[in-house]
């Protein structure tokens, strides 16, 4: 039980992180929506990328692990599927400039939105799992 209470907690301070980052991840209904997606978004991870990984086994072994994106991808859009109220668009980043340091504006598809949505995800969810770790 305290391990699934802090894989909960892990994730919805993922998502609330990612949200406060993304400006085009939305929750319309505010904490419940949160609280919702977190958890659905927990189930899938525990229950359908385990079996995700097993199944795509042979596909993840030719490209040395990088199809794992495509599963993160898969799970997180079951998420979306799931809970409604979690919106995602596109996303522009608008640059940034600081004494000759320069970022060009990027426009990501929905696609990219996901990957770069999983990726954060991943990474803080690591950084959590690692800081808090028995």
């Amino acid at each position: 039980m305290k391990k699934h209470l802090r894989t909960y907690l892990i994730t919805l301070g993922s998502l609330l992180f990612v949200s406060w980052l993304i400006p085009t991840m939305r929750f319309t209904e505010g904490a419940k929506t949160v609280l919702a997606a977190s958890l659905v978004l927990m189930i899938t991870n525990v229950l359908a990328k385990p079996i995700l990984n097993l199944l795509l086994l042979p596909i993840n072994l030719l490209t040395l692990g990088l199809f794992r994106w495509l599963i993160n991808i898969f799970v997180f859009y079951i998420t979306l599927l799931v809970v409604p109220q979690l919106e995602v668009g596109a996303f522009t980043f608008s640059g940034y400039d600081y004494r000759g340091f320069i970022i060009p504006e990027i426009s990501l598809s929905f696609f990219w939105t996901l990957f770069l949505i999983c990726f954060i995800i991943s990474a803080v969810s690591g950084f959590f799992y690692w800081t808090f770790k028995k």
